[in-house]
């Protein structure tokens, strides 16, 4: 027995790995026990669970439970609820040669999957894959981000009071433990963090050929259409912006707008900020911090030369920056050239719809696309004519909460996608499974050789002919007519096979040598 409490690296890959291979996380009565021990957890430790996430990034017990918590909740609920659904065999079409077979996909467990969170949201990011890979049957590498030490101090001492420690060690530490982890085996590696990391964790999996799952981020525009209206959508934008002092992947990065509303807009951002924060952001409850003084330095450097609206001050001794908006910025500017990951809000003048979607064109694919318009047309265009690894019409950032879509970027932005079901599966082995007697074997009597041009005809017919799978009455019929037909044609088979064997025993009779 491994016991995983102080180990290396190495050791706790195969720690998991040992445990993975005693094959107890295939029963589907372990997983929910899992899954049932960690929102165990969630409920149980919400307090200690909060002053952390205050200390690492001043966020208060409300916006701990608004942003981390009940969206895990949520996720682990929906996953005991249907995971004897998501695990079952899943039928598919069949063709006339393989309909009295047994053809469907069974999703089966990778093995053991490394998952490296994130310190923006340290437990919604770092437990919402573990819920997918525990509801899979995976066994895991837990390596929180060294950035929310405190959140990643509580990770490693709470998940092992909850869970097998055996299957889901925690490993701390920073870069050196993290490169020291992408050197073993892993048969699926989990990311979430920036695109320049996320080019090392694909690196380093690749010498392995271990599929990754990467959720970056990238530049999330924000378009506003001068049809909408500027008050609720400016609200909708300020919050999603401002939340956890703007260091949120699909946070709105920068607004495209019409030069004529640009003013109104600011306004409106200051005016909802007010309502939100106070006068002074600095002491409200609900406004955060950045998470170290690095982080601070590099925002900073981003206001550099830059056309501050409002907002600017900061501290750097709290890693406190105020909420900011900068106007009349230009393509080329620094604070365009990179994710802000921070309390800055650019906005970038265009003169129409069709600028604005050049202008997103030119950019790296982003994570998420943000549209506010009253009119279709306009949303159907920037719909069809952009990119992104997901699109919110008229709100900002509630796309994520939505557990039946899938999740994930695109080209820059990540690949692969996770949430509710889609998380199961993309930390699933979905296996093709074909299961066939051996009786009936005149009906492969046209795949065998000599072939000639009527076994072909008949290899041809049966192989491109489709079966439905679905439950509707018509479907139904045709299935049966289908069973018909093919009852028949194996009779037909049959009994040409019969008539060929009577007619070769009548000719070897009728061509007997005579008898001595």
């Amino acid at each position: 027995m491994c016991v995983c409490q102080h180990y290396t690296e190495q050791h706790a890959v195969e720690c998991a790995r040992a445990a993975f291979l005693s094959r107890r996380s295939r029963h589907l009565k372990f997983r929910i026990q899992q899954l049932k021990a960690l929102r165990r957890m969630i409920t149980e430790r919400e307090a200690e669970i909060a002053t952390a996430l205050k200390q690492d990034l001043n966020k208060s017990q409300s916006i701990t439970q608004l942003f981390e918590l009940i969206g895990l909740e949520t996720e682990i609920t929906l996953a005991v609820d249907r995971l004897a659904e998501w695990a079952s065999p899943r039928p598919v079409e069949k063709n006339l040669i393989t309909l009295l077979d047994q053809v469907y996909i069974q999703p089966e467990p990778l093995g053991v999957v490394l998952i490296i969170g994130a310190w923006n949201y340290p437990w919604g990011l770092t437990l919402q894959p573990l819920v997918g890979a525990i509801a899979a049957g995976n066994a895991a590498i837990v390596k929180p981000s060294e950035l929310s030490e405190h959140s990643a101090r509580l990770l490693k001492e709470l998940l092992p009071l909850y869970l097998d420690r055996e299957m889901y060690p925690v490993v701390t530490g920073g870069v050196p433990e993290t490169q020291e982890l992408l050197k073993q085996r892993f048969d699926h590696i989990f990311y979430t963090g920036n695109s320049t990391v996320g080019k090392l964790v694909m690196e380093a999996a690749s010498r392995h050929l271990t599929p990754v799952t990467l959720e970056l981020g990238g530049k999330s525009p924000c378009y506003i259409d001068s049809s909408c209206d500027l008050t609720i959508a400016c609200r909708r934008i300020a919050w999603g912006k401002f939340s956890n002092c703007g260091q949120t992947c699909i946070a709105p990065d920068y607004i495209l707008c019409n030069p004529a509303v640009q003013d109104r807009v600011v306004e409106e951002i200051r005016r909802t900020l007010h309502e939100f924060y106070g006068e002074d952001p600095k002491t409200s409850p609900d406004y955060g911090r950045i998470i170290n003084k690095r982080h601070f330095g590099r925002i900073m450097e981003l206001l550099k030369g830059c056309e501050v609206a409002f907002g600017g001050e900061n501290d750097q001794q709290q890693c406190y920056i105020a909420p900011t908006v900068l106007k009349n910025v230009q393509s080329g500017a620094r604070v365009m050239q990179e994710e802000i990951f921070g309390p800055l809000l650019p906005i970038v003048p265009v003169s129409s719809v069709n600028e604005a979607i050049q202008f997103i064109n030119e950019q790296e694919k982003p994570l998420a696309l943000y549209v506010f318009s009253s009119k279709k047309q306009v949303i159907k265009k920037m719909m069809a004519e952009t990119s992104s690894g997901g699109v919110m019409v008229n709100d900002v950032v509630m796309h994520y909460t939505v557990s039946s879509l899938p999740f994930g970027g695109v080209g820059n932005s990540g690949m692969g996608a996770y949430h509710g079901k889609h998380t199961f599966d993309q930390l699933s082995h979905h296996r093709s499974c074909f299961v066939r007697s051996l009786a009936m074997e005149s009906l492969n009597e046209a795949r065998y050789p000599p072939l000639d041009q009527s076994r072909m005809r008949l290899a041809r017919f049966f192989m491109q002919k489709q079966l439905c799978r679905c439950k509707h009455a018509t479907c139904v019929w045709a299935v049966l007519s289908s069973i018909v037909a093919v009852g028949l044609l194996v009779a037909l088979l049959t009994l040409l096979l019969k008539v060929r064997i009577r007619f070769h025993v009548l000719y070897v009779e009728t061509h007997k040598p005579p008898t001595l």
